[in-house]
Protein backbone atom coordinates (compact mmCIF):
# COMPACT_ATOMS: atom_id res chain seq x y z
CA UNK A 1 0.00 0.00 0.00
CA UNK A 2 2.78 2.39 0.98
CA UNK A 3 4.72 1.54 -2.17
CA UNK A 4 1.64 2.19 -4.30
CA UNK A 5 1.09 5.58 -2.69
CA UNK A 6 4.75 6.45 -3.23
CA UNK A 7 4.48 5.60 -6.95
CA UNK A 8 1.31 7.68 -7.28
CA UNK A 9 3.05 10.63 -5.58
CA UNK A 10 6.08 10.29 -7.85
CA UNK A 11 3.87 10.18 -10.94
CA UNK A 12 2.00 13.27 -9.75
CA UNK A 13 5.25 15.19 -9.27
CA UNK A 14 6.45 14.08 -12.70
CA UNK A 15 3.20 15.28 -14.27
CA UNK A 16 3.36 18.64 -12.51
CA UNK A 17 6.94 19.42 -13.48
CA UNK A 18 6.76 18.06 -17.02
CA UNK A 19 3.57 19.92 -17.98
CA UNK A 20 4.29 23.43 -19.31
CA UNK A 21 2.58 26.17 -17.35
CA UNK A 22 -0.04 28.08 -19.24
CA UNK A 23 0.86 31.73 -19.74
CA UNK A 24 -1.22 33.89 -17.46
CA UNK A 25 -2.74 37.05 -18.93
CA UNK A 26 -1.59 40.17 -17.07
CA UNK A 27 -5.05 41.67 -17.61
CA UNK A 28 -8.16 39.56 -17.18
CA UNK A 29 -10.30 38.54 -20.14
CA UNK A 30 -13.17 40.42 -18.55
CA UNK A 31 -11.10 43.61 -18.32
CA UNK A 32 -9.98 43.34 -21.94
CA UNK A 33 -13.54 42.79 -23.13
CA UNK A 34 -14.65 45.83 -21.17
CA UNK A 35 -11.90 47.99 -22.71
CA UNK A 36 -12.73 46.86 -26.23
CA UNK A 37 -16.42 47.52 -25.59
CA UNK A 38 -15.63 51.11 -24.56
CA UNK A 39 -13.44 51.49 -27.64
CA UNK A 40 -16.33 50.33 -29.82
CA UNK A 41 -18.73 52.74 -28.10
CA UNK A 42 -16.39 55.61 -28.98
CA UNK A 43 -16.06 54.73 -32.65
CA UNK A 44 -16.91 57.91 -34.57
CA UNK A 45 -19.32 58.08 -37.46
CA UNK A 46 -17.47 58.88 -40.67
CA UNK A 47 -18.52 61.99 -42.51
CA UNK A 48 -18.82 61.35 -46.25
CA UNK A 49 -18.41 64.05 -48.90
CA UNK A 50 -18.69 63.63 -52.66
CA UNK A 51 -15.72 65.15 -54.50
CA UNK A 52 -15.27 65.48 -58.27
CA UNK A 53 -12.07 66.17 -60.23
CA UNK A 54 -11.38 69.84 -60.84
CA UNK A 55 -9.16 69.55 -63.92
CA UNK A 56 -7.21 67.41 -66.31
CA UNK A 57 -3.47 67.68 -65.88
CA UNK A 58 -0.20 66.75 -67.52
CA UNK A 59 2.48 65.27 -65.28
CA UNK A 60 5.78 66.49 -66.70
CA UNK A 61 9.42 66.05 -65.78
CA UNK A 62 10.84 69.12 -64.09
CA UNK A 63 14.20 69.03 -62.30
CA UNK A 64 13.15 71.89 -60.02
CA UNK A 65 9.85 70.31 -58.92
CA UNK A 66 9.51 67.93 -55.95
CA UNK A 67 10.97 64.55 -56.92
CA UNK A 68 11.40 65.83 -60.48
CA UNK A 69 7.73 65.94 -61.53
CA UNK A 70 5.03 68.59 -61.55
CA UNK A 71 1.37 68.76 -62.55
CA UNK A 72 0.31 71.23 -65.23
CA UNK A 73 -3.47 71.77 -65.61
CA UNK A 74 -4.56 71.33 -69.23
CA UNK A 75 -8.35 71.38 -69.37
CA UNK A 76 -11.63 70.67 -67.68
CA UNK A 77 -12.78 67.11 -66.86
CA UNK A 78 -15.75 67.58 -69.17
CA UNK A 79 -13.32 67.32 -72.10
CA UNK A 80 -12.58 63.74 -71.07
CA UNK A 81 -16.24 62.90 -70.55
CA UNK A 82 -17.36 63.75 -74.08
CA UNK A 83 -14.81 61.90 -76.18
CA UNK A 84 -13.40 58.40 -76.69
CA UNK A 85 -11.46 57.16 -73.68
CA UNK A 86 -9.40 54.95 -76.00
CA UNK A 87 -8.03 58.09 -77.63
CA UNK A 88 -7.32 59.68 -74.25
CA UNK A 89 -5.68 56.73 -72.52
CA UNK A 90 -3.10 57.93 -69.99
CA UNK A 91 -5.09 61.03 -69.01
CA UNK A 92 -4.53 62.25 -65.46
CA UNK A 93 -7.36 63.74 -63.42
CA UNK A 94 -6.62 66.20 -60.61
CA UNK A 95 -9.03 66.39 -57.68
CA UNK A 96 -7.37 69.56 -56.42
CA UNK A 97 -6.78 68.28 -52.90
CA UNK A 98 -5.74 65.16 -51.01
CA UNK A 99 -8.72 62.85 -50.46
CA UNK A 100 -9.27 59.58 -48.61
CA UNK A 101 -12.18 57.45 -49.73
CA UNK A 102 -13.83 55.36 -52.41
CA UNK A 103 -13.49 56.00 -56.16
CA UNK A 104 -16.47 55.53 -58.50
CA UNK A 105 -16.48 55.84 -62.29
CA UNK A 106 -19.10 55.51 -65.04
CA UNK A 107 -18.71 54.29 -68.62
CA UNK A 108 -21.03 54.86 -71.57
CA UNK A 109 -21.13 53.43 -75.12
CA UNK A 110 -20.11 55.80 -77.91
CA UNK A 111 -20.13 53.43 -80.91
CA UNK A 112 -21.24 49.91 -81.75
CA UNK A 113 -21.82 47.14 -79.19
CA UNK A 114 -19.46 45.87 -76.49
CA UNK A 115 -18.41 42.55 -78.06
CA UNK A 116 -15.48 42.01 -75.68
CA UNK A 117 -14.52 43.07 -72.16
CA UNK A 118 -12.84 46.42 -71.58
CA UNK A 119 -9.86 46.44 -69.28
CA UNK A 120 -8.82 49.68 -67.53
CA UNK A 121 -5.98 50.57 -65.24
CA UNK A 122 -6.28 53.31 -62.61
CA UNK A 123 -3.15 54.63 -60.87
CA UNK A 124 -3.70 56.85 -57.86
CA UNK A 125 -1.10 59.25 -56.49
CA UNK A 126 -0.79 61.53 -53.50
CA UNK A 127 1.98 63.42 -55.31
CA UNK A 128 2.72 63.78 -59.06
CA UNK A 129 5.61 61.30 -59.09
CA UNK A 130 3.33 58.45 -58.06
CA UNK A 131 1.45 58.55 -61.35
CA UNK A 132 4.61 59.20 -63.39
CA UNK A 133 7.15 56.70 -62.06
CA UNK A 134 6.66 53.06 -63.20
CA UNK A 135 5.94 50.75 -60.27
CA UNK A 136 7.52 47.73 -61.95
CA UNK A 137 9.94 46.08 -61.76
CA UNK A 138 9.43 46.52 -58.02
CA UNK A 139 12.29 45.96 -55.60
CA UNK A 140 10.98 47.76 -52.52
CA UNK A 141 11.01 46.44 -48.97
CA UNK A 142 7.23 46.41 -48.39
CA UNK A 143 4.44 44.60 -50.19
CA UNK A 144 3.95 45.72 -53.80
CA UNK A 145 0.20 45.60 -53.08
CA UNK A 146 0.40 48.86 -51.09
CA UNK A 147 1.00 50.75 -54.33
CA UNK A 148 -2.26 52.20 -55.56
CA UNK A 149 -2.87 50.81 -59.03
CA UNK A 150 -6.05 48.92 -59.80
CA UNK A 151 -7.00 46.94 -62.94
CA UNK A 152 -10.73 46.75 -63.60
CA UNK A 153 -12.39 44.57 -66.24
CA UNK A 154 -15.79 45.75 -67.46
CA UNK A 155 -18.04 43.33 -69.33
CA UNK A 156 -21.32 45.24 -69.63
CA UNK A 157 -22.20 48.76 -70.78
CA UNK A 158 -23.30 51.21 -69.52
CA UNK A 159 -21.54 50.65 -66.19
CA UNK A 160 -20.99 52.41 -62.90
CA UNK A 161 -18.30 50.78 -60.76
CA UNK A 162 -16.88 51.57 -57.35
CA UNK A 163 -13.38 50.25 -56.64
CA UNK A 164 -13.76 48.35 -53.33
CA UNK A 165 -10.36 49.34 -51.96
CA UNK A 166 -10.23 52.59 -50.02
CA UNK A 167 -7.71 54.94 -51.60
CA UNK A 168 -5.79 58.07 -50.65
CA UNK A 169 -4.80 60.39 -53.48
CA UNK A 170 -5.08 63.68 -55.36
CA UNK A 171 -4.24 62.45 -58.87
CA UNK A 172 -5.61 59.49 -60.85
CA UNK A 173 -4.27 58.24 -64.19
CA UNK A 174 -6.70 56.35 -66.42
CA UNK A 175 -5.32 53.90 -68.99
CA UNK A 176 -7.07 51.58 -71.45
CA UNK A 177 -5.29 48.21 -71.42
CA UNK A 178 -7.62 46.36 -73.73
CA UNK A 179 -10.86 46.71 -75.72
CA UNK A 180 -12.54 45.60 -78.94
CA UNK A 181 -11.38 47.48 -82.08
CA UNK A 182 -15.03 47.71 -83.16
CA UNK A 183 -16.34 49.27 -79.97
CA UNK A 184 -15.82 52.72 -78.50
CA UNK A 185 -16.78 54.18 -75.15
CA UNK A 186 -16.33 57.19 -72.87
CA UNK A 187 -15.69 57.83 -69.21
CA UNK A 188 -18.75 59.94 -68.39
CA UNK A 189 -18.26 60.61 -64.70
CA UNK A 190 -16.02 59.89 -61.73
CA UNK A 191 -16.01 60.97 -58.11
CA UNK A 192 -14.69 60.11 -54.67
CA UNK A 193 -16.78 59.52 -51.59
CA UNK A 194 -14.26 61.11 -49.22
CA UNK A 195 -14.28 60.12 -45.55
CA UNK A 196 -13.03 61.58 -42.26
CA UNK A 197 -14.27 61.59 -38.70
CA UNK A 198 -13.54 65.32 -38.31
CA UNK A 199 -16.75 67.26 -37.67
CA UNK A 200 -15.47 70.47 -36.08
CA UNK A 201 -13.71 73.59 -37.32
CA UNK A 202 -10.66 74.86 -35.42
CA UNK A 203 -10.52 78.47 -34.28
CA UNK A 204 -8.86 80.92 -36.72
CA UNK A 205 -5.26 81.99 -36.26
CA UNK A 206 -4.38 85.51 -35.16
CA UNK A 207 -4.41 88.17 -37.87
CA UNK A 208 -0.71 88.72 -37.19
CA UNK A 209 0.19 85.21 -38.44
CA UNK A 210 2.50 85.18 -41.46
CA UNK A 211 1.26 83.81 -44.77
CA UNK A 212 3.74 80.93 -44.64
CA UNK A 213 2.81 79.86 -41.11
CA UNK A 214 -0.89 80.08 -42.03
CA UNK A 215 -0.25 77.72 -44.97
CA UNK A 216 1.73 75.35 -42.76
CA UNK A 217 -1.18 75.30 -40.29
CA UNK A 218 -3.76 74.70 -43.04
CA UNK A 219 -1.83 71.80 -44.55
CA UNK A 220 -1.15 70.37 -41.09
CA UNK A 221 -4.88 70.45 -40.34
CA UNK A 222 -5.63 68.69 -43.62
CA UNK A 223 -3.02 66.05 -42.81
CA UNK A 224 -4.61 65.44 -39.42
CA UNK A 225 -8.14 65.43 -40.89
CA UNK A 226 -7.22 62.79 -43.48
CA UNK A 227 -5.63 60.58 -40.81
CA UNK A 228 -8.58 60.91 -38.41
CA UNK A 229 -10.74 58.05 -39.62
CA UNK A 230 -12.22 55.56 -37.12
CA UNK A 231 -8.82 55.57 -35.39
CA UNK A 232 -5.84 57.88 -35.65
CA UNK A 233 -4.31 56.24 -38.72
CA UNK A 234 -0.61 56.63 -39.34
CA UNK A 235 -1.28 57.11 -43.06
CA UNK A 236 -4.50 56.69 -45.03
CA UNK A 237 -2.56 55.19 -47.97
CA UNK A 238 -0.19 53.03 -45.90
CA UNK A 239 -0.14 51.50 -43.24
CA UNK A 240 -3.76 52.41 -42.42
CA UNK A 241 -3.57 51.32 -38.78
CA UNK A 242 -3.11 52.71 -35.27
CA UNK A 243 0.48 53.11 -34.08
CA UNK A 244 1.26 54.43 -30.60
CA UNK A 245 3.80 56.99 -31.80
CA UNK A 246 1.35 58.49 -34.28
CA UNK A 247 -1.45 58.43 -31.70
CA UNK A 248 0.75 60.42 -29.33
CA UNK A 249 1.44 63.19 -31.84
CA UNK A 250 -2.01 63.21 -33.47
CA UNK A 251 -3.72 63.49 -30.10
CA UNK A 252 -1.49 66.45 -29.20
CA UNK A 253 -2.40 68.22 -32.43
CA UNK A 254 -6.08 67.36 -31.94
CA UNK A 255 -6.08 68.92 -28.46
CA UNK A 256 -5.19 72.28 -30.01
CA UNK A 257 -7.34 72.01 -33.14
CA UNK A 258 -10.37 69.76 -33.69
CA UNK A 259 -10.73 68.79 -29.99
CA UNK A 260 -12.42 65.48 -30.81
CA UNK A 261 -11.20 63.73 -27.68
CA UNK A 262 -13.48 60.69 -28.01
CA UNK A 263 -11.23 59.45 -30.84
CA UNK A 264 -8.22 59.61 -28.52
CA UNK A 265 -10.22 57.73 -25.88
CA UNK A 266 -11.13 55.04 -28.42
CA UNK A 267 -7.50 54.57 -29.45
CA UNK A 268 -6.21 54.36 -25.87
CA UNK A 269 -8.77 51.66 -25.05
CA UNK A 270 -8.08 49.71 -28.25
CA UNK A 271 -4.37 49.53 -27.50
CA UNK A 272 -5.06 48.47 -23.91
CA UNK A 273 -7.56 45.79 -24.87
CA UNK A 274 -5.15 44.30 -27.41
CA UNK A 275 -1.99 44.42 -25.28
CA UNK A 276 0.41 41.48 -25.08
CA UNK A 277 -0.36 38.79 -22.52
CA UNK A 278 2.52 40.08 -20.39
CA UNK A 279 0.79 43.47 -20.17
CA UNK A 280 3.17 45.37 -22.42
CA UNK A 281 1.73 47.09 -25.47
CA UNK A 282 1.91 46.09 -29.08
CA UNK A 283 3.22 49.00 -31.13
CA UNK A 284 0.29 48.90 -33.57
CA UNK A 285 -3.20 47.45 -33.93
CA UNK A 286 -5.82 46.89 -36.66
CA UNK A 287 -9.57 47.48 -36.49
CA UNK A 288 -10.91 44.98 -39.00
CA UNK A 289 -12.29 42.41 -39.52
CA UNK A 290 -12.26 42.64 -35.76
CA UNK A 291 -9.79 44.49 -33.53
CA UNK A 292 -6.44 42.70 -33.38
CA UNK A 293 -2.77 43.49 -32.84
CA UNK A 294 0.11 42.78 -35.18
CA UNK A 295 1.07 39.66 -33.27
CA UNK A 296 4.64 38.61 -33.89
CA UNK A 297 5.93 42.13 -34.45
CA UNK A 298 8.95 43.15 -32.34
CA UNK A 299 8.29 44.91 -29.04
CA UNK A 300 8.77 48.63 -29.75
CA UNK A 301 10.09 49.95 -26.45
CA UNK A 302 9.91 53.72 -26.95
CA UNK A 303 6.35 53.61 -28.29
CA UNK A 304 5.17 51.66 -25.24
CA UNK A 305 6.49 54.45 -23.02
CA UNK A 306 4.79 57.21 -25.02
CA UNK A 307 1.38 55.61 -24.41
CA UNK A 308 1.62 56.92 -20.85
CA UNK A 309 2.27 60.46 -22.05
CA UNK A 310 -0.73 60.31 -24.39
CA UNK A 311 -2.93 59.11 -21.51
CA UNK A 312 -1.71 61.93 -19.25
CA UNK A 313 -2.27 64.52 -21.98
CA UNK A 314 -5.78 63.16 -22.53
CA UNK A 315 -6.57 63.48 -18.82
CA UNK A 316 -5.31 67.07 -18.67
CA UNK A 317 -7.30 68.00 -21.78
CA UNK A 318 -10.57 66.35 -20.73
CA UNK A 319 -10.48 65.81 -16.95
CA UNK A 320 -11.83 62.33 -17.72
CA UNK A 321 -10.54 60.63 -14.57
CA UNK A 322 -12.68 57.56 -15.12
CA UNK A 323 -10.78 56.69 -18.30
CA UNK A 324 -7.41 57.55 -16.77
CA UNK A 325 -8.12 55.40 -13.69
CA UNK A 326 -9.42 52.58 -15.86
CA UNK A 327 -6.25 52.53 -17.99
CA UNK A 328 -3.84 53.28 -15.14
CA UNK A 329 -2.84 49.58 -14.78
CA UNK A 330 -1.66 49.66 -18.42
CA UNK A 331 0.40 52.81 -17.89
CA UNK A 332 1.84 51.44 -14.66
CA UNK A 333 2.82 48.18 -16.37
CA UNK A 334 4.81 50.01 -19.10
CA UNK A 335 7.17 51.26 -16.39
CA UNK A 336 8.23 47.73 -15.45
CA UNK A 337 10.74 47.51 -18.31
CA UNK A 338 12.65 50.66 -17.32
CA UNK A 339 15.30 49.02 -15.13
CA UNK A 340 15.74 45.86 -17.24
CA UNK A 341 18.77 47.02 -19.22
CA UNK A 342 20.36 49.61 -16.92
CA UNK A 343 24.00 49.37 -15.88
CA UNK A 344 25.33 50.29 -12.44
CA UNK A 345 25.44 53.96 -13.47
CA UNK A 346 21.81 53.98 -14.57
CA UNK A 347 22.67 54.07 -18.28
CA UNK A 348 20.54 52.14 -20.76
CA UNK A 349 22.23 49.28 -22.61
CA UNK A 350 20.57 49.75 -25.98
CA UNK A 351 22.83 47.24 -27.73
CA UNK A 352 21.74 44.42 -25.44
CA UNK A 353 18.05 45.39 -25.64
CA UNK A 354 18.22 45.32 -29.44
CA UNK A 355 20.10 42.02 -29.36
CA UNK A 356 17.34 40.54 -27.23
CA UNK A 357 14.74 41.49 -29.82
CA UNK A 358 13.46 44.88 -28.72
CA UNK A 359 12.75 47.37 -31.50
CA UNK A 360 14.30 50.73 -30.62
CA UNK A 361 12.85 53.15 -33.14
CA UNK A 362 13.36 56.83 -32.16
CA UNK A 363 13.60 57.98 -35.80
CA UNK A 364 13.78 56.76 -39.41
CA UNK A 365 17.56 56.97 -39.64
CA UNK A 366 19.85 53.99 -40.15
CA UNK A 367 22.87 55.98 -38.98
CA UNK A 368 21.39 56.87 -35.60
CA UNK A 369 22.77 55.36 -32.42
CA UNK A 370 19.73 55.20 -30.17
CA UNK A 371 21.19 54.76 -26.68
CA UNK A 372 21.19 58.37 -25.48
CA UNK A 373 17.84 59.20 -27.07
CA UNK A 374 16.27 56.19 -25.35
CA UNK A 375 17.84 57.33 -22.08
CA UNK A 376 15.97 60.60 -22.53
CA UNK A 377 12.69 58.98 -23.58
CA UNK A 378 12.78 56.75 -20.51
CA UNK A 379 13.36 59.65 -18.12
CA UNK A 380 10.75 61.78 -19.88
CA UNK A 381 8.12 59.04 -19.79
CA UNK A 382 8.80 58.34 -16.10
CA UNK A 383 8.29 62.00 -15.25
CA UNK A 384 5.07 62.13 -17.27
CA UNK A 385 3.85 58.88 -15.66
CA UNK A 386 4.63 60.31 -12.23
CA UNK A 387 2.58 63.41 -13.14
CA UNK A 388 -0.27 61.13 -14.21
CA UNK A 389 -0.02 59.21 -10.94
CA UNK A 390 -0.20 62.45 -8.92
CA UNK A 391 -3.30 63.57 -10.82
CA UNK A 392 -4.91 60.24 -9.89
CA UNK A 393 -3.57 60.04 -6.33
CA UNK A 394 -1.54 56.92 -7.15
CA UNK A 395 2.04 58.06 -6.47
CA UNK A 396 2.63 55.17 -4.03
CA UNK A 397 2.02 52.67 -6.82
CA UNK A 398 5.05 53.97 -8.74
CA UNK A 399 7.28 54.90 -5.83
CA UNK A 400 10.27 53.45 -7.68
CA UNK A 401 10.16 56.21 -10.31
CA UNK A 402 11.72 59.16 -8.43
CA UNK A 403 14.81 57.11 -7.64
CA UNK A 404 15.11 55.84 -11.20
CA UNK A 405 14.66 59.35 -12.60
CA UNK A 406 17.44 60.64 -10.36
CA UNK A 407 19.79 57.73 -11.11
CA UNK A 408 19.27 57.83 -14.87
CA UNK A 409 19.57 61.62 -15.03
CA UNK A 410 22.85 61.48 -13.12
CA UNK A 411 24.04 58.63 -15.32
CA UNK A 412 23.26 60.60 -18.46
CA UNK A 413 25.29 63.57 -17.25
CA UNK A 414 28.24 61.58 -15.92
CA UNK A 415 28.49 58.91 -18.64
CA UNK A 416 27.00 60.40 -21.81
CA UNK A 417 27.91 64.08 -21.64
CA UNK A 418 31.18 65.09 -23.31
CA UNK A 419 32.36 68.21 -21.48
CA UNK A 420 34.88 69.06 -24.17
CA UNK A 421 32.21 69.07 -26.89
CA UNK A 422 29.46 70.37 -24.65
CA UNK A 423 27.22 67.67 -26.12
CA UNK A 424 25.69 64.33 -25.20
CA UNK A 425 27.14 61.32 -26.99
CA UNK A 426 25.63 57.93 -27.68
CA UNK A 427 26.91 54.38 -27.93
CA UNK A 428 30.38 52.98 -28.30
CA UNK A 429 31.14 55.36 -31.16
CA UNK A 430 30.23 58.37 -28.97
CA UNK A 431 27.92 59.59 -31.71
CA UNK A 432 26.47 63.12 -31.58
CA UNK A 433 22.91 63.45 -32.86
CA UNK A 434 19.92 65.76 -32.81
CA UNK A 435 17.87 62.92 -31.31
CA UNK A 436 20.19 62.52 -28.32
CA UNK A 437 20.33 66.22 -27.44
CA UNK A 438 16.60 66.74 -28.00
CA UNK A 439 15.39 63.87 -25.86
CA UNK A 440 17.78 64.52 -22.98
CA UNK A 441 16.64 68.15 -22.95
CA UNK A 442 12.98 67.09 -23.07
CA UNK A 443 13.77 64.81 -20.15
CA UNK A 444 15.13 67.77 -18.18
CA UNK A 445 18.61 66.30 -17.75
CA UNK A 446 19.88 69.78 -18.65
CA UNK A 447 17.71 72.90 -18.51
CA UNK A 448 17.54 76.58 -19.37
CA UNK A 449 20.94 78.17 -20.12
CA UNK A 450 22.75 74.84 -19.91
CA UNK A 451 20.32 73.32 -22.39
CA UNK A 452 20.68 76.34 -24.67
CA UNK A 453 24.44 75.84 -24.70
CA UNK A 454 23.93 72.22 -25.75
CA UNK A 455 21.61 73.20 -28.60
CA UNK A 456 23.90 75.94 -29.83
CA UNK A 457 26.87 73.55 -29.74
CA UNK A 458 24.77 71.03 -31.69
CA UNK A 459 24.02 73.59 -34.40
CA UNK A 460 27.76 74.15 -34.83
CA UNK A 461 28.68 70.47 -34.85
CA UNK A 462 28.92 69.58 -38.54
CA UNK A 463 28.97 65.80 -38.10
CA UNK A 464 25.85 65.58 -35.94
CA UNK A 465 23.32 63.02 -37.18
CA UNK A 466 20.23 64.99 -38.20
CA UNK A 467 16.58 63.92 -37.93
CA UNK A 468 15.44 61.58 -40.67
CA UNK A 469 11.72 62.39 -40.66
CA UNK A 470 9.12 64.88 -39.36
CA UNK A 471 8.65 62.60 -36.33
CA UNK A 472 12.07 63.45 -34.91
CA UNK A 473 11.87 67.06 -36.09
CA UNK A 474 8.83 67.40 -33.81
CA UNK A 475 10.87 66.55 -30.73
CA UNK A 476 13.73 68.78 -31.84
CA UNK A 477 11.36 71.75 -32.15
CA UNK A 478 9.84 70.97 -28.75
CA UNK A 479 13.31 70.80 -27.18
CA UNK A 480 14.19 74.20 -28.66
CA UNK A 481 11.01 75.68 -27.18
CA UNK A 482 11.60 74.03 -23.80
CA UNK A 483 15.05 75.56 -23.47
CA UNK A 484 13.94 79.01 -24.62
CA UNK A 485 15.33 79.08 -28.17
CA UNK A 486 11.93 80.01 -29.54
CA UNK A 487 13.08 81.83 -32.67
CA UNK A 488 15.16 78.79 -33.64
CA UNK A 489 12.05 76.66 -33.18
CA UNK A 490 10.01 78.97 -35.40
CA UNK A 491 12.72 78.88 -38.08
CA UNK A 492 12.64 75.07 -38.14
CA UNK A 493 8.87 75.05 -38.65
CA UNK A 494 9.18 77.69 -41.39
CA UNK A 495 12.08 75.97 -43.15
CA UNK A 496 11.20 72.29 -42.69
CA UNK A 497 7.40 72.16 -42.83
CA UNK A 498 7.43 75.36 -44.87
CA UNK A 499 9.85 73.65 -47.25
CA UNK A 500 7.22 70.98 -47.95
CA UNK A 501 4.66 73.74 -48.54
CA UNK A 502 6.92 75.43 -51.07
CA UNK A 503 7.37 72.11 -52.87
CA UNK A 504 3.63 71.76 -53.37
CA UNK A 505 2.51 69.63 -50.42
CA UNK A 506 -1.26 69.20 -49.94
CA UNK A 507 -0.56 67.14 -46.83
CA UNK A 508 2.69 66.61 -44.97
CA UNK A 509 4.91 63.65 -45.76
CA UNK A 510 6.12 60.63 -43.82
CA UNK A 511 9.74 61.22 -44.81
CA UNK A 512 11.26 64.50 -45.92
CA UNK A 513 14.93 65.26 -46.37
CA UNK A 514 15.47 68.60 -48.16
CA UNK A 515 18.75 67.24 -49.56
CA UNK A 516 17.32 63.93 -50.82
CA UNK A 517 13.72 64.06 -52.06
CA UNK A 518 13.76 60.39 -53.07
CA UNK A 519 14.73 59.12 -49.62
CA UNK A 520 12.64 56.13 -48.57
CA UNK A 521 12.93 53.66 -45.69
CA UNK A 522 11.36 51.12 -48.05
CA UNK A 523 13.75 51.28 -51.01
CA UNK A 524 11.20 52.87 -53.38
CA UNK A 525 9.99 56.42 -52.82
CA UNK A 526 6.44 56.04 -54.30
CA UNK A 527 5.89 53.63 -51.40
CA UNK A 528 6.28 56.52 -48.93
CA UNK A 529 3.16 57.88 -47.29
CA UNK A 530 2.63 61.48 -48.43
CA UNK A 531 -0.11 62.12 -45.88
CA UNK A 532 1.30 60.95 -42.60
CA UNK A 533 0.09 61.41 -39.05
CA UNK A 534 3.38 62.19 -37.37
CA UNK A 535 3.90 65.07 -39.80
CA UNK A 536 0.79 67.02 -38.73
CA UNK A 537 2.29 68.49 -35.57
CA UNK A 538 3.09 71.91 -36.96
CA UNK A 539 -0.58 72.48 -35.97
CA UNK A 540 0.29 71.70 -32.35
CA UNK A 541 3.16 74.18 -32.23
CA UNK A 542 1.40 76.99 -34.08
CA UNK A 543 -1.70 76.79 -31.90
CA UNK A 544 -0.16 75.93 -28.52
CA UNK A 545 2.47 78.67 -28.74
CA UNK A 546 0.74 81.62 -30.47
CA UNK A 547 3.26 84.11 -29.08
CA UNK A 548 5.99 82.30 -31.00
CA UNK A 549 4.26 81.29 -34.22
CA UNK A 550 1.34 83.67 -34.75
CA UNK A 551 3.35 86.88 -34.81
CA UNK A 552 5.42 88.26 -37.67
Amino acid sequence: MIQSLKKIFQLALLLIFSTPLLAQDFYSTQKREQWLKIAEENQPKLIETIKHPVSLTNIIADPIAFQGYKANPNGKPEVLYTASLKKQSGTVLDFGEHLTGYFTFSLQTLKSTADAPVRLKFTFGEVPSEVAVPFDPYNGGLSRAWLQDEIVTVTEFPATITIPRRLAFRYVKVEVLGSSPYFDFALTDCFVKATTSVSTTPSPLASTTSELIAKVDKIGLNTLKECMQTVYEDGPKRDRRLWIGDLFLESQANIYSFKQHSLTKRCLYLLAGLAQEDGFLYCNVFETPKPHAQVGSPFLFDYSLLYNVALKDYLVATNDKQTANDLWPVAKRQMDNISKYLDVNGVFNAAQAAKDGWWLFVDWNEKLDRQAALQGIMIYSMKETLSLAKLLGKEKEVNQLPGLISKMSSGAKSQLFDKKLGLFTSGASRQVSYASQSWLILAGVVKDKEAQKVMKALQQYKDAVKPGAPYMYHFYVQALIDCGLTQDAKSIVENYWGGMVKKGADTFWEVYDPTNEQLSPYGFYPMNSYCHAWSCTSVYFIRKYPNIFQKE
